[in-house]
């Protein structure tokens, strides 16, 4: 026989090599503050239900309580020898208190075990997640009432298209970020349900009480499958791609002030503490923490596809395949978490070029479509306006000349419709602010959604 805990039905030691690459005590040691939890829950069920002698639970709980101390002052060692965590902490108990120790794992198994584990592990963390959320949304929305009507250029292609204003596309990421935080709340429904009690696969002959654990350890739900309880990851598997579409919009506007902090662009200037320089150019200012971001948005998307790829032929229920759930599951909230405080840190630092950016709405032909939109409420149809303005536009691409600087007679013998009041409708803040359309950019739209936001953010306070 082994000294392996679970060794008695083996006669061979396995090598030290073999025993490092089949353990997980490297990473799922994050999760010892949960696994006490967890066992200081279930014992105390024994205890009650009269599973084990209340003299035995009290001794356990004691035990639990040693290690939680111990673990909080960094006093615990785990071995490669006890695998997991679950095995680490089982010997750990068992040296504090001796063999009543092995009456702990009474009526579950480390199936259920290590799936509670990681409800409760996750569970723990989705608020920070959606506080740090709430943290960048906050910072957006300051900054779009501070810049509701700062003039910049709306993209589509890469290409100028129509004038907006830099509080309505900073608003366009608290939407995001919105949703975002909305799938981890949803998230959090099914991450609050109980595995524990579930057993190895088929449930337990003890009289188990699974709500009052569940009770005990704030979890709303209980899982009504023994064999969904220990081989459900979806939980796991929708933290990953909520974290992936998160860190895809954070990609998304990284890129955007990484071309935007260009000299050809200069709309704005990241602060010193989020720039790096450069080792051989002195004039450099390297936009490196945004890219880093952009960067590890390939990191997550690389968790979550790894995960669906392990759990995709995994019959039930439990399999080994399932130990590589969690290194990604880790590793993706220290990097979302991370990555979180960091935008919003550059996002509060940043300087904006206002004066560049209403420049660059001033010569680039986007306020086609205001002259188009004229014509039609002058009575032509819109695609004949479109084609008129169309080739007013090629017109001055030849000659060097923005439609707001063609003279009246020029514009007229293109369209006679088009009369003197024609050039307040060609300004970029015209433009901007005549667009009150729901969801719009006019100013007065992004006021009133910046108030809306503050309302959002008021209520996530509330969680």
């Amino acid at each position: 026989m082994t000294d392996k805990l679970w060794g008695g039905r083996f006669t061979e030691k396995a090598a030290h090599w073999v025993d490092a690459f089949g353990a997980s005590i490297g990473f799922d040691q994050q999760m010892a503050k949960e696994d006490l939890e967890g066992s200081l829950a279930h014992v105390k069920m024994l205890g009650q239900t009269g599973i084990i002698p209340q003299a035995d639970a009290d001794k356990i709980t004691a035990g639990l309580h040693h290690l939680q101390k111990e673990l909080a002052a960094g006093k615990l060692h785990f071995t490669v020898e006890n695998e997991d965590i679950h095995l680490n902490m089982e010997a750990l108990l068992t040296a504090e208190i001796g063999p009543v120790a092995g009456k702990l794992h009474t009526a579950r198994s480390r199936n259920d075990q290590v799936a509670t584990d990681l409800h409760l592990w996750l569970k723990h963390r989705l608020p920070e997640i959606k506080e740090a959320l709430t943290n960048l949304q906050t910072v957006l929305v300051g900054q779009a009432r501070a810049y509701a009507d700062t003039i910049m250029p709306g993209y589509t292609h890469m290409q100028h298209a129509q004038p907006i204003t830099y509080g309505h596309y900073l608003l366009a990421y608290f939407e995001m970020f919105q949703r975002d935080w909305e799938r981890f709340d949803f998230t959090q429904k099914h991450t609050d349900i109980l595995p524990l009690g579930a057993a190895a696969l088929a449930g337990t002959t003890f009289p188990i009480d699974r709500t009052q654990v569940a009770k005990e350890l704030g979890f709303d739900q209980l899982y009504h499958n023994s064999l969904d309880a220990v081989s459900d990851r979806d939980f796991g598997l929708e933290f990953l791609s909520n974290s992936a579409i998160l860190m895809q919009h954070l990609s998304r506007m990284a890129e955007e002030l990484i071309l935007w902090s260009t000299f050809e662009f200069n709309y704005i200037e990241l602060g010193d503490d989020f720039s790096t320089g450069s080792s051989i150019m002195p004039q450099k200012k390297n936009p490196d923490f945004a890219e880093l971001i952009r960067g590890k948005t390939g990191r997550v998307y690389g968790a979550l596809m790894g995960l669906l790829t392990t759990m995709k032929a995994i019959p039930l229920a439990y399999n080994k395949d399932m130990q590589e759930d969690k290194e990604p599951i880790f590793d993706t909230y220290n990097t979302i978490l991370g990555s979180l405080h960091i935008f919003t840190g550059m996002l509060s630092d940043l300087t904006v070029h206002e004066k560049r950016m209403a420049e660059a709405t001033t010569h680039d032909f986007s306020n086609a479509t205001e002259l188009a939109d004229y014509l039609a409420t002058k009575g032509v149809p819109f695609r004949q306006a479109h084609a008129i303005v169309g080739e007013l536009v090629l017109k001055g691409i030849k000659s060097g000349t923005a439609l707001q600087d063609m003279p009246l007679s020029e514009l007229q013998q293109a369209a006679p419709q088009i009369e003197s009041d024609v050039y307040a409708e060609l300004t970029a803040k015209a433009a901007v602010n005549r667009r009150t359309s729901l969801g719009g950019t006019a100013v007065s739209n992004v006021l009133k959604e910046v108030a809306r936001d503050e309302k959002i953010i008021a209520a996530h306070a509330k969680e």
